[in-house]
C-alpha cells in the first residue's frame, strides 16, 4: 500500500521481479476491500506510515483483524520522530525508510516473512 503512484508501480515492479505475487493498492480504503477480497492468505503488508485516509498502523490493525497471520513491512520518507509519533519505531517493527534500494527493499520483505514472532509490530502477536 503505497499512495504515492511512482514509489508504488516500481515497488511492484521490484516485488514481482522476485518473484513474489503483489496486490497493490493505492490507498487504505482499496487495500482493505482487496484484502477483504482475497480467497487466499496475504502474507505481508508493505505500507507507508503517514498516508491522509489513516496511517499505517491502523491499516494494519484492519488487515491484521482480516488476516491474522499477515507479516507488517512499514516504509516512510519521514525522520524518525515523526514517525515514532505513529508509533511504529517500537522493538520488533519491520522498517524501510525511503528512498530505498531494490537491494533494500529485497533484504527487508525477506526479513519481514522470515520473522519468527508473527506480524511484527507487537512482539506476541502475528501483501
Amino acid at each position: 500500500m503505497e499512495d504515492e503512484p511512482a514509489i508504488l508501480k516500481i515497488t511492484t515492479r521490484v516485488l514481482e521481479r522476485l518473484g513474489y505475487t503483489v496486490v497493490a493498492a493505492t490507498g487504505p480504503a482499496e487495500a482493505v476491500r482487496l484484502a477483504s477480497a482475497s480467497i487466499g492468505d496475504l502474507h505481508l503488508l508493505v505500507t507507508d506510515v503517514v498516508m491522509p485516509e489513516m496511517n499505517g498502523r491502523e491499516l494494519a490493525k484492519l488487515l491484521t483483524a482480516l488476516h491474522p497471520q499477515i507479516k507488517l513491512l512499514f516504509m516512510s520518507g519521514f525522520t524518525d520522530d515523526v514517525i515514532a509519533h505513529h508509533g511504529v519505531l517500537a522493538d520488533g517493527v519491520h522498517f524501510l525508510h525511503k528512498p530505498f534500494s531494490a537491494t533494500d527493499l529485497a533484504a527487508k520483505v525477506q526479513d519481514a516473512l522470515d520473522s519468527g514472532h508473527g506480524n511484527g509490530h507487537e512482539p506476541h502477536e502475528q501483501a
